[in-house]
């Protein structure tokens, strides 16, 4: 069994008569803990539970049949037209928190639950999956055909066969009226066409970021929120678009994560764009060390790279000098980094360490002389005396 049948998770086979009672892990993208999966049965009960399909694609629908239904069951689930077929992804309290985190009224209206999945029903999936990745390479070769700008990225075949969503970027609008009418005539299906955004792209695809870790877009993102070149720039960062951009070719979410961070250190930092003049000539702010509190500046050329590092308070105090017509001295002594004096190698230090390192080391007792020890010491030293006059008379 290929991976796509269970959406993104590996299942190395579903016999087709115990279909019903089969129960995927789950493991897909957006996943959400369910931390009160230990809860007894009763509790927190709710009658909504979240339908996963491909990719990020989840739906919220009502158990209406009364089915006993626990994470990883195959259902099928009412469409338009037709049913779909999907997997349990949460039940019980976390489906609310869910609902009331995307602004969804627990007590509207929800489609339906029909069954577990059957024998037939899991087939016909297979079939359609299966017809996923030929019908996308189609369908871009026609939109290509009839020089539409637009990138089909992604289809997704309805449980049933009856129907498809394409997924598509586009940057402006696209008519594609005669899209629809070709993909209808070649499929025999129903058509949705469905824009999304490039980072929603990169979602549905997945992957792994420069970090070493998957996309937070595939893992955990379900929102996504703007991000623009100030925040690179309030971290100090090098405005190089080969490293600001993630695999969607935007800007990387990440950039906003610490922004506000840098934005509380720096209220206190004097204005960048203000030089300060100094007996040698102007220095101009060439760069900031945000959390250390140092500004770094060049004398002379706004260009230079022979910079000195001043702390923001010294900043500030010769910000005001200027302002009274003084002109500062700067210093160039500032120490910027507590690192050793000796550099340090690296050494192999395995096994160079004892297992008993950290034992407690018994201490001999030295045994005692009886007597006095001053009575002793004087008779050794008389001793001593006598020998001494003895060689020297012989």
């Amino acid at each position: 069994m290929s991976n796509d049948i269970s959406r993104g998770c590996f299942v190395e086979s579903i016999d087709p008569e115990t279909a019903a009672n089969t129960k995927i892990p789950y493991c897909g993208k957006l996943s959400v803990f369910d931390w009160l999966n230990d809860i007894p049965d009763g509790i927190n009960k709710n009658e909504i539970y979240e339908v996963r399909f491909k990719n990020t694609r989840k739906g919220y629908y009502y158990n209406s049949n009364g089915l006993h239904l626990t994470a990883g069951d195959i259902v099928a689930v009412e469409a338009s037209p037709g049913h779909d077929i999907g997997i349990i992804s949460l039940a019980g309290q976390l489906v609310l928190n869910q609902l009331s985190k995307y602004n969804i009224n627990p007590k509207g209206e929800f489609k339906t639950i029909y069954r577990k999945a059957k024998a037939t029903d899991i087939e016909k999936w297979k079939e359609a999956i299966a017809l996923e990745k030929e019908t996308m390479i189609e369908s871009r070769k026609i939109a290509v055909d009839l020089h539409l700008d637009m990138k089909i990225g992604d289809v997704e075949y309805q449980g049933d066969k009856t129907k498809a969503i394409f997924y598509y970027i586009a940057d402006d609008r696209v008519d594609f009226r005669q899209l629809i009418k070709i993909l209808a005539d070649r499929f025999h299906i129903r058509i949705e066409m469905k824009q999304i955004g490039a980072r929603q792209e990169a979602g549905r695809i997945g992957g792994i970021g420069s970090c070493g870790r998957q996309l937070c877009c595939s893992t955990w993102m379900s929102n996504f929120v703007s991000v623009t070149t100030t925040a690179a720039r309030y971290q100090e960062l090098s405005l190089n678009p080969q490293k600001l951009a993630g695999q969607c070719c935007k800007l990387k979410c990440c950039l906003n994560y610490e922004v506000d961070a840098y934005i509380d250190e720096r209220k206190d930092f004097p204005s960048s764009e203000a030089s300060i003049m100094t007996t040698a000539g102007k220095a101009y702010h060439q760069k900031t060390d945000v959390f250390r509190r140092l500004m770094w500046y060049s004398v002379g050329d706004a260009n230079s790279l022979d910079m000195i590092p001043i702390p923001v308070e010294k900043v500030k105090e010769y910000l005001e000098m200027n302002k009274r017509g003084e002109k500062v001295e700067l210093e160039t002594n500032v120490e910027t980094e507590n690192r050793p004096s000796a550099e340090i190698d690296f050494s192999q230090v395995v096994g160079q360490d004892s297992l008993t390192r950290f034992d407690s080391s018994k201490k001999k007792k030295k045994k005692r002389r009886h007597g006095n020890r001053s009575n002793g010491g004087e008779r050794n030293n008389a001793q001593r005396n006598e020998g001494n006059k003895n060689s020297g008379g012989n």
